[in-house]
């Protein structure tokens, strides 16, 4: 299977390492990726373990979010930009747009998101 977040890759080789342990992701760029590939394939407990403690959704929303995962059809994933998260850093942004069709109509989820390092590991933090 190739990875959802980089058709040039394969699932075993790119996303699948994160979200076996999410200790192996060594930068925010590639949690938001992992985060991304989690959608895709409404890994509901990724999600929830890769954000942050202080902005995780709570039960009804984790509900919500999984209905909403396997409700749309993802396209593809293209990183824009990315500032600091490098192994070294304690935090990050990721600028990303996340293409889907939602009820027909094509989609894009454009986000400038912030990562911190909690526990140890990246973990999304919020939005901007």
């Amino acid at each position: 299977m190739q990875c959802p977040c980089n058709p040039n890759k394969k699932y075993a080789d790119c996303c699948k390492i994160a979200h076996t342990n999410i200790d192996n992701v060594l930068t925010a760029e590639q949690l938001m990726r992992s985060r991304y590939s989690a959608f895709v394939l409404a890994n509901i407990e990724y999600l929830q373990k890769s954000h942050h403690s202080s902005t995780r959704p709570k039960k009804r929303e984790k509900k919500e979010i999984l209905a909403w995962t396997k409700s749309v059809q993802w396209l593809k994933l293209e990183v824009l930009n990315a500032s600091k998260g490098k192994p070294y850093d304690t935090i990050g942004t990721v600028e990303f747009k996340a293409y889907f069709m939602e009820n027909g109509q094509l989609d894009i989820i454009h986000e400038n998101s912030s990562f911190s390092r909690e526990n140890n590991h990246w973990v999304y933090l919020k939005a901007y």
